[in-house]
């Protein structure tokens, strides 16, 4: 009854191990699991026989264990849960669109040195080098950088 206990633990936490890396990798749980019944069968093991024979049954589990998780990362399944797509656009990229260096405006809100300011028909934030610039003022694009409009008065 005692070996069967033992080899029951032992098939158990090696199926929780290769459970854990085939289909279910990332959440460590049931990896976790399978170490804590691989140990517990090692420690029944060593509590009921003599100590060779548990070395000996010790090396076998760790043996299968590393063995599992070989194929495991072997068999491909991580290829399964990867990001294979990146992402190419970004956020704001065409809001620049009809802006030009030296095109005039007018600030809508004071620039300390973030504000509003209002260019054609609309309306960008933008940033002042010069420093503060009250609102209502005719103000010019002094550049256009990194989706930031830089203004001077």
């Amino acid at each position: 009854m005692t070996l069967a206990i033992i080899i029951s633990l032992l098939l158990i936490g090696l199926i929780l191990v290769l459970l854990e890396v085939i289909f279910v990798p990332g959440t460590t749980l049931v990896g976790v699991l399978g170490v804590i019944f691989s140990g517990l069968g090692i420690y029944f093991c060593f509590q009921n026989f003599d100590s060779q024979t548990s070395l000996l049954v010790l090396g076998l589990t760790i043996l299968a264990n590393v063995v599992v998780t070989f194929y495991g990362f072997k068999s491909g399944v991580w290829k399964r849960f990867s990001l294979k797509e990146t992402i190419s656009s970004r956020a704001y990229d065409d809001r620049l669109v009809g802006l030009e260096v030296g095109q005039m405006g007018k600030t809508i809100s004071d620039i300390k040195p973030y504000g509003k300011a209002e260019f054609g028909d609309k309306i960008y934030e933008v940033k002042s080098n010069s420093g503060f610039i009250s609102a209502g003022v005719e103000v010019k694009i002094e550049h256009l950088e990194n989706n930031k409009i830089i203004i001077k008065q």
